[in-house]
């Protein structure tokens, strides 16, 4: 029980000396690297003694170290010099709450709060830097995926309904959020780094927020006669190249009990394609191109037509796998790969990690979809861009519809990584 105790003491104290470290260095007047120990430590104790005499001791402990504060900046008045704020105010009162908690609560959840505060402290520069750089667009994108995530997801119905009991709003909903956290994530990359983002890094962007929209982007410029058609074929080929890594993000999140089934047959076709990328970029390493405007992912009407698309792609699975069988599935996959890759790699992996679809046949629907995929971009290129983008957009695809079609066809069923390590949940 002692043991216990100074160990929570211990937790309270490297605590408040890690904030109280990084207020010292900013040079606050208020509180520094004696004080912040101090405060956390009355928190703890004052939680210790609310057990023997009443709650009351930390409502007025808490009041205390507010005055304290009050008084603090009435003692020393803020000049014109002085950042005027109440950071470490607030940090002050945040601190003797956290260090009570670490009596009663969980203490790695005090260290990873803690260490949080520290941090947020810290990087006060880069993100006041952050905000003035983005700018009404950025700022609407990030209250966007707010009502998505934050306001729509938690008053949708957690119950299935429809044809074969399939359907449930916030499953799909879900889904909604994951893929466009994953689209705004590239987004705010691509406004980091975009306007500066040469031929690999517009790739790798362009995958992260999406291979279908940079094939459109890249096509157009090549339509109008901008850039070198061999690097922008060259753009949408990692774009692709990406996505396939962002296919396999989403399994692994959705149904980790099938990566190491999963993974083998996609890394062998990310090998090939990342070998043939880098062929592709030595021949033409001393071009350079710009990314063109890639637009909000975190629209409301996006997010409602993925949705969806993976409302429908969901019910169609559980339709082809009822009336067609196996067959079925791979139809499913074929004509939803045309429109989106991430609906049915989504819930397809939903049905592996359930044990509804076998997880060997699973990842030959994703791959089937990401072939299919493939066709669609290479097609999109040569309607919407020249016939020179079309020709170098297809020799780089076919080069990966042929190996693609060979691990189909080929991969062995019981070929997975760590065999024996991880147990197949899916097909228990």
């Amino acid at each position: 029980m002692e043991l216990e105790l100074f160990q929570k003491f211990g937790i309270s104290l490297g605590l408040g000396l890690l904030v109280g470290l990084q207020r010292q260095h900013r040079g606050s007047q208020l509180a520094g690297i004696r004080t912040f120990p101090l405060i956390t430590l009355l928190g703890s104790l004052s939680a210790l003694l609310a057990t023997a005499y009443g709650s009351w001791i930390v409502a007025a402990a808490f009041i205390g170290v507010a005055g304290m504060a009050v008084a603090g900046n009435l003692m020393h008045p803020k000049c014109e010099s002085m950042d005027v704020g109440q950071t470490t105010e607030t940090t002050m009162l945040l601190m003797f709450a956290l260090g009570a908690y670490v009596m009663d609560g969980n203490g790695k959840i005090a260290v990873a709060v803690g260490a949080t505060v520290a941090v947020l402290l810290h990087l006060k520069g880069t993100l006041h830097r952050f905000v003035d750089r983005i700018g009404e667009k950025e700022i609407r994108a990030i209250m966007q995926f707010a009502v998505i995530s934050m306001v729509v997801l938690p008053i949708l119905p957690d119950e299935t309904f429809g044809p074969f009991d399939v359907l449930n709003p916030r499953n799909i909903w879900l889904m909604v959020v994951l893929i466009v956290g994953i689209g705004l994530l590239g987004y705010f990359a691509y406004k980091a780094f975009g306007g500066k983002a040469g031929t690999v890094l517009s790739g790798i962007l362009g995958g992260l927020i999406s291979s279908t929209a940079t094939t459109v982007s890249y096509a157009r410029r090549s339509k109008g006669g901008a850039g070198n058609t061999m690097l922008a074929a060259l753009v949408i080929f990692i774009a692709s190249t990406v996505a396939l890594v962002r296919i396999v993000v989403e399994v692994a999140l959705l149904a980790p009990g099938t990566v190491p089934q999963v993974l083998p047959p996609f890394g062998a076709l990310f090998v090939l394609m990342l070998a043939v990328a880098g062929v592709a970029y030595f021949f033409n390493r001393k071009g350079r191109d710009r990314m063109p405007e890639q637009g909000n992912p975190a629209q409301l009407k996006t997010a409602l037509v993925f949705g969806l698309v993976y409302a429908v792609v969901t019910l169609a699975t559980a339709a082809a796998k009822e009336y067609l069988g196996r067959e079925g599935l791979y139809i499913v996959g074929v004509i939803s790969g045309l429109a989106d890759v991430d609906a049915i790699t989504l819930s397809t992996a939903r049905l592996m990690n359930t044990g509804q679809v076998d997880v060997g046949n699973g990842w030959r629907v994703i791959l089937v979809a990401t072939l299919s995929n493939l066709v669609f971009k290479a097609a999109l290129a040569g309607i919407i861009g020249n016939r020179s983008l079309f020709g170098r957009v297809a020799m780089l695809f076919g080069i990966v519809l042929a190996g693609g079609l060979l691990v189909l066809w080929w991969w062995p069923e019981d070929l997975r990584l760590f065999q024996g390590l991880m147990p197949d949940k899916a097909n228990k």
